[in-house]
């Protein structure tokens, strides 16, 4: 627990925390920057310094309370106005997801992802200045927003394939990756109480400052590699170059896209991913329009309910992580099955829940366990594909989890738009169509993965080979 990878782990941890936190901070802030029903809010179309209620008449009041100078403005923005505000996001976040490894590849994890955080960080703090600008300038800063995000996790994986023992990468990237649902979960909890007692401009003011305040610290504790580490333990230095020395250095300008288009195992694991993000952002996604529209339950009325998901898919990556690790060490399986075990389990299991929903009738209580336990279970595959592109390339891997993220980032638009065709004829027969549709894509990329995935290096990615 006190080694330097575990210090990586956790410093990985909490910055995938904040980034999850700054990504979210819109979606919960967006409901407090349309809702004109604050007693001192402001409406958009109002002339610049014109609020409510400060008027001659209660000047004393406002002027012994100054907290109502401060309110934010609220903007008269549509449904739709609101989608291509949220959505705006993911089309930069697609674009530099093969760059942000390609470029992790070539000066290092560290700086990149250190540099796209910090850059998240500062775009957050500016999101109500653009709100103020118009909408435009909002939408264009989401897109930079999700260009700097997207970097981030092909970088994470670049480092990861310098610092994780192959006994040891489940665990350690898996506790990792579980920042990324801790910090939604967070997010989700803490930005309505900002909005509610301080104003929503302060959700992005907080959360941005302590991302800056937070990249200080990444450059300051993360080193690229084991070897150019000051503090490390000279018996962990070794045994972590040794276990890694066969997988060879980093890529150079150079990448062998030839070779990896004719790879089956890289398509096994990218035709995985499509089909388990399909189904991860369909139930993430429209979840709660299910309960809504079918049950008739109102989630605002249980919060804890409402964050299960969360917190069951971030204890599931840690804990299958642990086990994954667990049975490698002990030779119960080896890598390439132990990979498409856990692979299974997450894909196969939410796909049966989500075929057993439509004939549960009106059971809302045994709905919400079956989708929770979807999102929970679902969160094995971070033990199976996800590490995957470690075990058959460690020197593409950022840029290899950037190609296929990039198809994850394609199932997460396509699918909501999908379910919400399917749902625009008939209610009922729509969704369960959608949830069909969903578990028939997870069976097809599980059996498209356990024909073709692999647990071994690939000729083409190893150091010796010509490019």
């Amino acid at each position: 627990l006190c080694s330097a990878r575990c210090g990586l782990a956790l410093v990985l941890h909490v910055s995938l925390f904040v980034a999850y936190a700054l990504r979210v901070s819109l979606s919960i802030a967006i409901v407090a920057m349309t809702n004109g029903s604050h007693p001192h809010s402001w409406s958009g179309s109002a002339p610049r310094g014109s609020y409510p209620g400060f008027s001659q008449d209660n000047k004393d009041v406002c002027l012994t309370d100054m907290f109502c100078l401060l309110q934010a403005p609220v903007y008269n923005w549509s449904a739709e106005t609101q989608g291509i505000i949220l959505s705006s996001f993911f089309y930069g976040y697609g674009l530099t997801q093969a760059l942000g490894g390609y470029c992790s590849g070539l000066f290092g994890g560290k700086p990149v992802l250190g540099s796209g955080l910090l850059l998240s960080s500062v775009l957050t703090l500016l999101v109500p200045r653009a709100a103020e600008l118009g909408m435009s300038f909002l939408i264009g800063l989401q897109v930079l927003l999700g260009l700097a995000e997207g970097v981030i996790f092909p970088a994470q994986y670049t480092l990861w394939a310098k610092w994780a023992p192959p006994l040891e990468r489940s665990r350690l990237m898996n506790i990792a990756d579980a920042g990324c649902t801790f910090g939604t979960f967070f997010a989700l909890l803490v930005a309505g109480i900002i909005c509610q007692s301080l104003g929503w401009p302060f959700v992005f003011y907080i959360f941005g400052g302590v991302g800056c305040a937070w990249c200080l610290c990444w450059f300051l504790l993360v080193y690229e590699d084991p070897a150019h580490h000051p503090w490390i333990n000279a018996g962990e230095q070794e045994y972590i170059v040794s276990l890694l020395a066969h997988q060879g250095s980093s890529h150079g300008c150079s990448l062998p896209l030839v070779a990896m288009a004719k790879s089956l195992p890289l398509w096994a694991i990218t035709i995985a991913c499509f089909c388990t993000d399909w189904l991860f952002y369909m139930l993430l996604t429209s979840m709660p329009m299910f309960m809504s529209n079918v049950l008739h339950f109102d989630l605002r009325e249980n919060g804890l309910l409402s964050s299960l998901p969360y917190i069951g898919n971030g204890l599931g990556h840690i804990l299958a992580g642990l086990l994954a690790d667990f049975l490698l060490a002990r030779r119960v399986l080896g890598t390439a099955a132990i990979r498409k075990l856990f692979s299974a389990l997450g894909m196969l299991l939410p796909a049966v829940f989500l075929v057993a929903v439509p004939y549960l009738g009106c059971s809302s209580t045994v709905v919400v366990v079956l989708l929770t336990l979807a999102l929970t279970i679902i969160s094995m595959t971070g033990a199976g594909i996800n590490i995957n592109h470690i075990d058959i390339a460690p020197r593409y891997a950022g840029f290899l989890l950037g190609i296929t993220n990039t198809f994850g980032i394609v199932a997460g638009i396509i699918a909501p738009t999908a379910v919400g065709l399917l749902i625009s004829q008939d209610l009922r027969t729509g969704w369960r169509n959608a949830f069909f549709v969903s578990a028939a894509l997870n069976l097809f990329g599980l059996i498209f993965y356990i024909a073709f995935g692999s647990g071994t290096i690939q000729d083409w990615a190893r150091e010796d080979t010509a490019v």
